[in-house]
């Protein structure tokens, strides 16, 4: 059969739940034949995969790749926490972070990079993983940094069942000429620090604009309720978004190991210490599950 109509897949899919590509493969391994197609399917164990598809995973992985000169993080979700200790599933999900350091611009290229030497790739490795497994499993998110060659790299894995996975992942760039030893344990544990505090911006110019007006909004229709003068209402409100700021912004926030002390303010002793600079070029995390909605 030379060509496969769009109706065709269509109708495949609508009978299996398989992925369109899927479809239109079957179809054409199998000339067009619908049924010989939906047995194709259940052999390569695709049907019963996308089956499992419909099934909320909000468990799995968390997984940390480091290179040379880039580093990557990427989620892999579970419907269970039983499979996150499943050795053919770590697998999977530590061979996903190392191929997100090539060059992927994206998930879709992440699942269509080549898994292993069978020539298969990350989503085909994925569902036979799916059938196997017997539970739905995700490749929700990949985020990776890449910068020149001077720049140092360290990433900090939380609940961590094996070297690279675990429940919250963080990965972080910065720079310092010299001192490289001691720059990066502090990279270390500003890593750390970012699982814990979770900072939505690494500087107050880098917040978004639209969060601030909001929080701003929001504060103002707060202290308006007082009976205050609005001269009064918009200092208190100035003084709030520094709070606010205090708390979503890496470099105002206080310090997790000391409790007491700004960021920025432990990068500066760290760099009158040592003579260098230290600089901060950008970090990433997931957190397990963050942002999926469970049915009630």
């Amino acid at each position: 059969m030379s060509e496969i109509l769009a109706s065709f897949v269509k109708a495949l899919r609508n009978k299996t739940g398989a992925g369109m590509m899927d479809c239109k493969k079957a179809l054409i391994e199998t000339n067009g034949n619908q049924e010989e197609a939906i047995d194709w399917l259940r052999k390569k164990g695709i049907s019963g995969a996308a089956k499992k598809s419909t099934r909320v995973a909000v468990d799995g992985l968390i997984g940390v790749a480091m290179g040379k000169n880039s580093a990557a993080i990427v989620e892999v979700n579970t419907e269970t926490d039983f499979v996150s200790r499943n050795e053919d599933f770590q697998y999977f999900v530590k061979n996903v972070a190392s191929l997100a350091l090539e060059k992927v611009t994206s998930l879709e290229d992440l699942s269509n990079t080549q898994f292993d030497k069978s020539g298969k790739n990350v989503n085909e490795n994925l569902t036979e993983l799916i059938s196997k497994i017997g539970e739905n499993i995700v490749l929700r998110r990949t985020e990776v940094i890449r910068s020149e060659e001077d720049t140092l790299f360290s990433s900090y894995v939380h609940a961590q069942i094996k070297p690279g996975l675990g429940k919250i992942g963080v990965i972080l760039a910065f720079k310092c000429e010299k001192e490289r030893d001691a720059a990066i344990q502090l990279g270390k544990n500003i890593s750390m620090h970012i699982a814990a505090a979770k900072p939505l911006a690494l500087d107050i110019n880098s917040v978004d604009k639209s969060l601030v007006e909001r929080e701003k909004k929001i504060l103002f229709e707060q202290v308006k309720e007082s009976g205050k003068p609005e001269n009064i209402i918009d200092k208190i409100v100035t003084g709030r978004i520094l709070k606010f700021y205090s708390e979503i912004v890496l470099l105002e926030q206080v310090w997790v190991i000391d409790g007491e002390t700004k960021l920025s303010k432990i990068i500066k002793n760290f760099e009158t210490e040592f003579g260098c600079s230290f600089i901060i070029q950008d970090f990433k995390y997931f957190i397990l599950g963050e942002g999926i909605e469970l049915e009630k």
